[in-house]
Formats: structure tokens, sequence, C-alpha cells
């Protein structure tokens, strides 16, 4: 069960990848910002693949996955946020984190070889505060990326929980520790549910209603 949700994850992460593609000449920065996290996700994953077939220890992928989703995604909100003092807390976000990290890394290189739960929480938490920037200005604006956003909120708030449990759980239980992970691919997968949704209804149908 646990390989198939993984699995099935990646089939429609690469599906993404490739609709989003497809549809990226012409379209705004937010749009290809979003595209480029789609391809740097499915290359961690590949990454991490591999890793698993030639018995390599692929914890190191977490930290290129964690700070690399942050570091885009933060991209992504600063194109999609007007707000001046919004702006500002997602560049001030993200220099400190990302500078937090730097020294961290610096001073102790061996946290690369195990989860780094201050790297998961920090960056998650920030992404999910832009995510509700980008809801409230919704409320009195266009409706853009709104399923994207919506899928990204509730894979991050519900994932960093997930992440900070089975980092315990794994101590105590690997049985525990499985259902952990497997929720965890549950949610990758309705994550990716949600960036097709929004592909359907924003991309799809209008270039349907266009060549009518």
């Amino acid at each position: 069960m646990h390989s198939f949700l993984i699995n099935f994850g990646y089939i429609l992460l690469l599906l993404n990848f490739i609709l989003f593609a497809i549809k990226f000449p012409g379209k705004n920065i937010a749009y290809k910002i979003f595209t480029f996290y789609l391809f740097v996700i499915i290359c961690v994953q590949i990454g991490a693949k591999i890793c698993l077939l030639k018995r390599i220890p692929n914890l190191f992928l977490s930290h290129v996955y964690f700070i690399g989703q942050f570091a885009i995604l933060s991209l992504f909100y600063l194109k999609l946020v007007r707000d001046q003092f919004q702006q500002k807390v997602i560049k001030i976000g993200f220099v400190l984190v990302l500078s937090t990290l730097i020294i961290q890394y610096g001073l102790k290189p061996e946290m690369f070889l195990k989860f780094n739960l201050y790297e998961i929480f920090i960056t998650s938490f920030l992404l999910i505060i832009y995510s509700v920037f980008h809801f409230y200005n919704m409320l009195d604006d266009v409706k853009e990326f709104y399923f994207i956003n919506m899928g990204i909120l509730l894979y991050l708030f519900a994932s960093t929980i997930l992440f900070l449990i089975g980092n315990l759980t794994a101590k105590f239980s690997k049985d525990l520790s499985m259902i952990t992970w497997t929720l965890n691919a549950f949610l990758v997968i309705v994550n990716n549910l949600f960036y097709l949704y929004e592909w359907k209804i924003s991309y799809y149908k209008k270039a349907i209603t266009n060549s009518n």
C-alpha cells in the first residue's frame, strides 16, 4: 500500500509538470516559478529513488527538498502578493532563514546526514504564512492559483506535523513510523490533485473556451 501511494504520487507529480510545462510559454512569472518548482521536486524524487536503488543514504536530499521548496515558493508568493508589508515579510524571511541555515550547516556539517527539525519547521511555517497572505488577498482580488495555494497550505500544515512526529516515532516503533510516512504519501497525492484541478479549471478549460 505504501509503495503504491508513493508511486501514484510520483505519477501525478510528473503529469502535473508535463501539463504545466506545456502551457509554460507566454505565462506570467509566478506560473513559470511554480512550474520550475515542480521540476525541482521531480529531480529530488528521482535522486532519492536512485540512491535507494543503489543503497546510498539519501537523507541529505531532504535538505535540498525543504530548502529548495522554501526558496522557490517564497519567490512564487513574492510575485503573487501586492501588499508592500507582505512583500517585506517574505523578503526578510527569505534572508533570515537561508542565513541561519547556512550558519547552522557551516558550524555542524554532520547535520546534512540527519533530519533537521528546525529546517522542517521554519521553512514550512513561513510558507504557510505566505499562503495565508495570498488567501487573504484573494478575498478582494482575482482568485489566481487558488487551488494550488490550497494544496500547498493543506500539505504543508499536515506534512510538517507528520515529519516532526515521524522523526520522533522512528526511535520507538517502525510500524508507527511507517503509518506516518504512508499518511504523508497520501498527502502528496491530495496535494498533486489540487495542482491538477487548478490546471484543469484555469488553463485547460480556458484553452477550450478560447478555441471555440
